[in-house]
């Protein structure tokens, strides 16, 4: 299944709620206080020892459960308005962020690295080997179970804070952050291995996972449809050669705008 809404709100928005609602209750009690001062002195002798408690009292009992009940609407509405946009980035199957999504977060990163060292990293495109003759021999169904695997299988080889998205069908997406060449074919390989250790067996019969990757590293500016180009250019050699293997080239910045 794919991402879904929860109305159970996570224990840190309880918190936010609680906080909100003692600092706002506090504040309250400071203006009763001075407010109440004020008008006392104006029509009597000046606050005493009960309109004092009185004061800070009555904005507790009527504040606070008032109080509480805004800041947690407010905390839900946060908290909707994360998923619809965590719903907005993602694949409906894999749970892995969606090509629209994916390509605004790599360009945002690519532009973030600019203004620092020189940027270097890594994008890999990963196609799924044979996979009509899973949905022909399986049916779709088993076909979105074997992309499951797949997906699972590349979010459990990369690091944190790494990038992977469902590109289309049956196509993925990996953006290797302040990776060198050397790391960026090493985490291609394991997701490779990864892949094909996955057991995948509908109805008991079972069908060997195994991806084909291309990919580029880089060290210098690079533009997203550059990477894509080229890594897609390394991606159809493997294609058209021996499947389940890894291609990885590694081009500076410049060479990008010219690489086939």
């Amino acid at each position: 299944m794919g991402p879904e809404l929860s109305n159970r709100l996570p224990k840190s928005a309880w918190l936010a709620a609680l906080r909100l609602t003692a600092i706002v209750i506090c504040c309250v009690i400071v203006v009763s206080v001075i407010v109440s001062a004020v008008i006392l002195n104006v029509l009597s002798d000046g606050m005493n020892q009960t309109g004092l408690i009185v004061s800070i009292v009555m904005p507790i009992i009527i504040g606070t459960p008032v109080m509480f009940y805004l800041a947690v609407g407010r905390q839900r509405l946060k908290f909707a308005n994360a998923q619809l946009a965590k719903l907005a980035a993602t694949d409906w199957l894999t749970d892995c962020l969606n090509r629209r999504a994916f390509s605004q977060q790599v360009t945002k990163r690519l532009n973030e690295a600019k203004a620092g060292p020189r940027p270097e990293g890594a994008l890999l495109v990963i196609d799924a080997d044979h996979f009509k003759a899973i949905n022909d021999r399986f049916g779709h169904e088993r076909g979105d179970e074997a992309l499951q695997l797949i997906a699972g299988a590349i979010k459990g080889a990369v690091r944190d804070g790494d990038l992977v998205s469902r590109i289309g069908g049956e196509e993925f997406g990996v953006f290797l952050d302040r990776v060198t060449s050397e790391t960026a074919a090493s985490i291609a390989d394991a997701i490779r291995a990864a892949i094909a250790g996955q057991v995948f067996a509908p109805a008991g019969q079972v069908h060997p996972l195994s991806v084909s990757i291309g990919g580029v590293s880089f060290r210098g500016e690079a533009s997203l449809s550059d990477l894509f180009r080229v890594a897609d250019a390394r991606l159809y050699d493997v294609k058209d050669s021996q499947r389940g293997r890894v291609n990885l080239v590694t081009l500076p910045g410049p060479a990008l705008s010219s690489a086939a």
